[in-house]
């Protein structure tokens, strides 16, 4: 089994009957031979992660909240503005999932889009979506009766002005109706590509030495 294709509960992607099961009906009972029944679906089930991501970013689509776009074309858009900026592949795809949350996640959608990219971008990217939502409220959370200045707290932090620059450029002026994004079609490439890797997981063989 190659790295990243390790997983427990919540990970059994195939229909009960294709293929080998295990037989314990409680994980104390389980041996080699289920493990490695369990095994034989995990690959294909994780190669299929990034078309999953990409159908549940689709979920977005015609969700306008009172914006000026709907919450997809704002995705699509910060994504876009990211891309002729000329940041790297997985940046744009950051851009493109970090509102990924707001279906299921709509009292902390950040953490939800963090959890979701974590094992495939690096600690910097992560930890811009995770915090995005803080530092986006810089325009707008004064009119909400908060604190535009909650940011502050992470003053001095390494990528303080990294994930400012990400609200600025790219996530808060991305709701222009007039705006001409590229399609999700040309960012579904950058998705299969910065999902093909995990980076960081508990399922993870440890690399040798």
């Amino acid at each position: 089994m190659a790295d990243g294709e390790h997983g427990a509960h919540g990970q059994f992607g195939s229909d009960k009957g294709e293929g080998p099961q295990a037989k314990f009906t409680a994980m104390a009972d389980g041996t080699l031979e289920d493990w490695q029944a369990i095994g034989t679906h995990m690959a294909p089930f994780q190669r299929d992660l990034s078309n999953r991501v990409l159908k549940h970013l689709k979920l977005l689509d015609g969700d306008y909240g009172g914006y000026p776009v709907d919450r997809l074309e704002h995705s699509i858009q910060t994504a876009t503005r990211a891309h002729r900026a000329g940041m790297d592949e997985e940046y744009v795809v950051c851009a493109l999932l970090h509102d990924i949350g707001d279906t299921l996640g709509s009292s902390n959608h950040a953490d939800v889009g963090a959890a979701i990219i974590k094992p495939f971008v690096s600690e910097q990217n992560h930890w811009m979506v995770e915090q995005h939502a803080i530092f986006q409220g810089y325009y707008f959370f004064d009119y909400l009766g908060l604190d535009k200045n909650m940011r502050e707290q992470f003053r001095g932090h390494p990528w303080f002005e990294y994930t400012a620059q990400f609200c600025h450029l790219y996530d808060q002026s991305a709701f222009d109706p007039k705006y001409e994004s590229m399609p999700l079609e040309a960012f579904e490439p950058m998705v299969h590509k910065v999902f093909s890797q995990v980076k960081r997981s508990i399922y993870r063989k440890p690399q040798a030495a």
